[in-house]
C-alpha cells in the first residue's frame, strides 16, 4: 500500500504514545482534542491497522503502535535536523568533497592536509580518487570530481580555478648500481622511463625540451602511468627517469635519487603542483581550499 503521511501525523502519534491521554496530548500539541482524535483515526485508516487500544478510561499502544514508536521518533529527529544540515551544507560545513590526487601529492603533504581538514570539519565526507591529470580532467568534465591535485609544467595549469602549491625541480631516479658520476652526454644516452604524454602533456614536453636543448634525443625504453611504477621500473634496471623531487620520499630497494649534474642544469625541467576545482563546486571545496592555503 502506498501511504503518504505528513510529519504532523507522526508527531501527533508520538506525543499521544508518550502521554497515552488524548487531552494531555492535545494540550502539548496546542490543539483541541477532537481534531487530534480525527487525525489519529485518519492515520490508522491509512496504515490499515489500529495504533491505539481505547477504552473509556485508558489508552494503550497496540503491537503495531509499539513497533512504530521508535521509528517515528527517529524520523522526527532526522526531520528536525534537516534545517541545520542545509545551513551547514550552504556554509561548507557539511556535505561531500570528491577529491582527485596524483601520486606525488600522496607521498607528500596530502595525508597531513586530509587529517587536519577532517578534524576541523568532521561534517564533510571526503571521497578520494587517485588518478593522473588526464583522468581527473575527464572526471571534471563529467562533474564526477569537485577538486583535484594535478601535476604540470610551470605556467601550464588546467583551465580551472586553482591554487598553486609550488614548483619543484625534477631529479634523476637511477638504479643504485649506477656510477656516481656520469659524463652529461653518457647520461643523456641512458634508456629513459617516462610517463605517456597524454597524462601530463606539458610536463612530458618539458622533459623532451630538456633533451633537445642539450642536443640529445631521449631513448625512451618504457612508459608507465604512475610515478611509483616508474620508480619501480628504474629499480629493476630498465633505465633512468626524471621525477619530481617529492618522489624521493618513496624509498625502494635498488633506487637512488640524485640532482642533475651542474653541466645539465640549463633548461632542467621542473614541475608545479596545483589544487584545481570547478567553479560550480560545492561550498565544502572553499573550506578545503582555505585549509590547504593555510597549511601549505
Amino acid at each position: 500500500m502506498n501511504v503518504e503521511i505528513d510529519l504532523r501525523a507522526w508527531r501527533q502519534f508520538a506525543v499521544l504514545a508518550e502521554t497515552l491521554h488524548f487531552g494531555r496530548a492535545a494540550e502539548r500539541l496546542h490543539m483541541t482534542q477532537p481534531p487530534l482524535t480525527l487525525a489519529i483515526q485518519q492515520l490508522e485508516r491509512r496504515l490499515g491497522t489500529p495504533l491505539f487500544a481505547r477504552t473509556r478510561r485508558s489508552v494503550a499502544l497496540t503491537p503495531a503502535g509499539e513497533a512504530l514508536l521508535e521509528p517515528a521518533r527517529a524520523l522526527l529527529e532526522r526531520a528536525a535536523a534537516l534545517p541545520a544540515l542545509a545551513r551547514g551544507a550552504a556554509r561548507g560545513e557539511q556535505g561531500r568533497l570528491r577529491l582527485g590526487f596524483v601520486s606525488t601529492v600522496g607521498y607528500g603533504p596530502l595525508p597531513g592536509w586530509l587529517r587536519g581538514f577532517r578534524e576541523a570539519w568532521p561534517g564533510v565526507t571526503v571521497e578520494l580518487r587517485e588518478a593522473t591529470g588526464d583522468v581527473q580532467l575527464e572526471a571534471f568534465a563529467r562533474a564526477e570530481l569537485d577538486a583535484g591535485f594535478v601535476l604540470h609544467a610551470p605556467g601550464h595549469a588546467p583551465a580551472l580555478a586553482r591554487l598553486s602549491l609550488g614548483v619543484e625541480p625534477m631529479v634523476l631516479a637511477l638504479p643504485d648500481a649506477a656510477p656516481r658520476r656520469w659524463r652529461p652526454a653518457e647520461l643523456l644516452r641512458q634508456p629513459l622511463v617516462i610517463f605517456p604524454r597524454g597524462i601530463a602533456p606539458s610536463l612530458y614536453d618539458a622533459v623532451l625540451a630538456f633533451y633537445h636543448h642539450h642536443r640529445a634525443a631521449p631513448a625512451i625504453a618504457q612508459e608507465a602511468i604512475q610515478m611509483q611504477t616508474i620508480v619501480n621500473l628504474v629499480s629493476a634496471g630498465l633505465g633512468i627517469a626524471l621525477v619530481p623531487r617529492s618522489m624521493t620520499l618513496l624509498q625502494r630497494p635498488g633506487i637512488a635519487y640524485r640532482s642533475l649534474p651542474a653541466a645539465l642544469a640549463e633548461a632542467a625541467p621542473s614541475c608545479e603542483t596545483s589544487l584545481v576545482w570547478r567553479a560550480d563546486a560545492p561550498p565544502a571545496v572553499e573550506r578545503f581550499v582555505a585549509h590547504v592555503k593555510a597549511h601549505r
